[in-house]
């Protein structure tokens, strides 16, 4: 083992430092009533990607439920892209009301009921929450067609700009010009229809400083419904205070895969989530109850497959958790790793994430970094990170930079092991690993 010393000096802390570490969030929250706590489930996107089906999906729903995830809190079931008909660059397929249509190849209906409404009857019948996914505007399709508009005596090309939407991977989205007539009514149908289908989460992709009209249209559209509808937004987001007051998570950075297009591994890379140490110190302000920061899915689940080493796979599940970010698996819930699933059910772990406080980073130097965050009850959880991917070293942390005199408490949060009791914290960290800690005075 490498040796080397963090000291974190005493003298540079007042009492100013040490309340900022108490961080009681004041961002505006988003009003609809949902994500008290960061919201917890499976997103397709990880595993799924481009090949979705209604059978792979059930799978993973049923997977949800026999592994005792469901149990543990993981609530949400979500599907990402391609669930609509994309015939080419000419945008999705539409309804006569300019709205995407489900691709029935692999998501039948039944019943005279649509495919996604069908998926998300399954998703309910097994106590769980049915996500959808969405882009802004709309499709080209739709403006060609002159389709009518829900709710209005306007069509689709009386309401758009002209220009090029984001849409990722089928494209064709003509961007919306929301001081014309109908173009909310647009996307207010488009969310009751969502709504009637029991949709509980929506995810709008391709949305930044923008599309804060989009964003804004999409956030009115769902509470109109009168339906439950968590609002997440993507991808890589400013820091702003923007978000809360309409969403209730948004991502903070690009997606976490690093996998090759076709394929569903590895879920991640070391650079993919190193990268977020940074991004979680940034956007810690902005995270509180009704809204949080999204650090992406978790890249851990399905052991050799996650592309992280195990005490990686650890800094991965205890970053997330320290940032009370919104906690989305990514993993082939079907052939779940035992020692990856041990940690995604580690209650210690998600207690911490879902306490609603969102660690603030306390020493960023060199292969150094530590965030910490003081619960309700006094106590600290924080988190020592070694960014060196190649080498374990030796910190040292002076627990009175946490505000505490004296000595306290120290455990171990993944195995709860003892600790004992300390004044100055020296512990070594295994390569691109993490001492995860709790303090209590």
């Amino acid at each position: 083992m490498r040796s080397r010393w963090m000291t974190l000096a005493v003298a540079a802390v007042s009492a100013g430092v040490v309340a900022s570490l108490t961080l009681v969030p004041t961002a505006q929250a988003e009003d609809n009533g949902l994500a008290k706590t960061p919201l917890m489930g499976w997103s397709g996107w990880g595993f799924l990607q481009r090949d979705p089906s209604a059978a792979k999906f059930k799978a993973q729903v049923d997977a949800l439920v026999s592994s005792g995830l469901k149990a543990d809190g993981y609530v949400y079931a979500n599907m990402d892209d391609f669930w609509y008909k994309c015939p080419g660059s000419q945008g999705p397929d539409v309804d006569a009301n300019g709205r995407w249509v489900t691709d029935t190849t692999h998501f039948p209906g039944s019943g005279g009921k649509d495919g996604m409404q069908v998926l998300a009857d399954y998703v309910h019948s097994k106590g769980l929450k049915f996500g959808l996914y969405v882009t802004p505007g709309i499709s080209a399709q739709a403006v060609a067609k002159k389709t009518k508009i829900l709710g209005s005596s306007h069509t689709a090309d009386q309401i758009v700009s002209g220009s090029s939407a984001s849409n990722f991977n089928c494209k064709g989205m003509k961007n919306i010009d929301f001081s014309k007539p109908g173009a909310q009514q647009f996307i207010n149908s488009w969310a009751d229809e969502f709504a009637s289908w029991g949709v509980d989460y929506l995810k709008l992709d391709g949305v930044g400083s923008s599309k804060t009209a989009d964003v804004k249209a999409w956030s009115s559209a769902l509470k109109q419904t009168g339906r439950p509808i968590a609002l997440n937004l993507s991808a890589s987001l400013s820091a702003s205070s923007t978000w809360s007051s309409l969403a209730n998570s948004w991502r903070i950075d690009g997606d976490i895969g690093a996998s090759p297009r076709g394929s569903s591994f590895p879920l991640t890379s070391w650079t993919n989530v190193s990268k977020r140490f940074n991004d979680a110190a940034k956007y810690q302000p902005y995270a509180g109850s009704g809204g949080w920061n999204d650090l992406d899915s978790l890249g851990v689940g399905n052991g050799g497959n996650d592309g992280l080493t195990s005490p990686e796979r650890q800094t991965n599940v205890a970053l997330w958790a320290l940032a009370s970010s919104q906690y989305m698996l990514g993993a082939d819930l079907t052939h779940l790793d035992s020692a990856d699933k041990a940690l995604l059910t580690n209650k210690k772990v998600i207690a911490i994430d879902q306490d609603g406080i969102a660690a603030k980073r306390i020493s960023d130097s060199g292969n150094e970094q530590v965030f910490a965050k003081k619960e309700k009850n006094g106590t600290w959880q924080i988190g020592i990170f070694n960014t060196d991917t190649s080498s374990s070293h030796t910190f040292s942390l002076p627990l009175s930079k946490l505000g505490i005199s004296g000595s306290a408490k120290l455990t171990d949060v993944l195995s709860g092991k003892d600790l004992g009791t300390h004044s100055t914290y020296t512990t070594g960290v295994a390569a691109g690993g993490v001492a995860f800690t709790t303090v209590t005075p």
